[in-house]
């Protein structure tokens, strides 16, 4: 167990996470201990009996033709320990289930109901830009419940409608890198790893050792390179420009939902039940609907 929790530390260093700052604070806060040798870990048995739970809460429930995809927790490209443990969720999972359900004739609107600080890069713009070219199927509305932020909030744009619950914030869109030095932490206890390498750059980023000023710009780069993706995403999504996002959207913060309802971040605010209950009641009209979304692909397409 100690050893699965050393890899998903590990992981971390060097990455680029599209997640809320404190999400993270609060995941190194949890690991370190672990890392360093200290700490209660929960035994397996444990760990299974929480992750099957939190299996069962993702998965997706049709109730009067619309669909509800739960998107909970911190978010990865592939499930592990980690977000097993936490209740997260895996983009590659989530985009099976999505398709799934865009194919499914007997339903007629998708809701993603989104409560996630955000997480990993890896596997986000896929998600979204699945979701983005499905507008026009069926109605796609991301509900902010209540929480859709960084990477939730970068899939749940791609949606025909954002809507925000009353308590709800949304935003922080930006990303960031986390390298976490313990190469004093080892000298107290008197480790000193070597790291034989092919490949002057191959170990750059590892947790032995402070991070060079070669390095660290290229970690920079890196972030730049995946922020500005973000922001070109949402542009896109939202059918603003690049300006608009970088001005209006907060840089890396996040609004609650009247607020950003007027920085054009979301569209409405309401529930998730106000809102399944209106789209079970507008059924009957989705034809008029896909017309309207389809209009709404064509203005965007000069973003792509």
């Amino acid at each position: 167990m100690a050893k699965r929790y050393s890899a998903i530390f590990s992981a971390f260093n060097g990455s680029v996470w599209a997640i809320l700052p404190e999400k993270m604070d609060a995941i190194l806060g949890f690991l370190g201990p672990k890392f360093f040798g200290s700490g209660m870990m929960a035994d397996a048995a444990t760990v299974e009996k929480v992750a099957a739970s939190n299996r069962q809460e993702s998965r997706a429930t049709v109730n009067s033709s619309v669909a509800v995809l739960p998107v909970y927790g911190v978010i990865s490209q592939r499930m592990d320990m980690l977000s097993d443990f936490s209740g997260g969720t895996s983009t590659d999972r989530l985009g099976k289930e999505f398709d799934a359900l865009v194919a499914d004739s007997s339903v007629g609107s998708i809701v993603l109901d989104i409560d996630s600080p955000g997480g990993s890069y890896y596997g986000t713009p896929e998600l979204a830009r699945k979701i983005f070219d499905a507008r026009g199927t069926k109605p796609i509305i991301a509900v902010a419940n209540s929480l859709a932020a960084s990477a939730a909030y970068w899939i749940g744009s791609a949606a025909d409608e954002i809507v925000v619950t009353p308590s709800g914030d949304v935003g922080s869109v930006g990303v960031l890198a986390v390298h976490y030095d313990q190469s004093a932490f080892n000298e107290s206890v008197g480790v000193k790893p070597t790291y034989v390498t092919y490949g002057v750059n191959k170990a750059e980023f590892n947790q032995d050792s402070p991070l060079s000023p070669e390095s660290l710009q290229e970690l920079q780069r890196r972030v730049d390179e995946a922020g500005e993706s973000f922001v070109l995403a949402v542009a896109k999504h939202r059918g603003v420009s690049k300006s608009v996002v970088q001005n209006q959207f907060g840089q890396g913060r996040v609004y609650g939902a009247k607020e950003a309802v007027d920085r054009k971040m979301a569209d409405r605010v309401d529930t998730l039940e106000n809102t399944i209950a209106r789209l079970s009641g507008s059924r009957k009209s989705s034809g008029s609907r896909r017309a309207v979304v389809d209009k709404k692909r064509l203005a965007l397409h000069n973003y792509r």
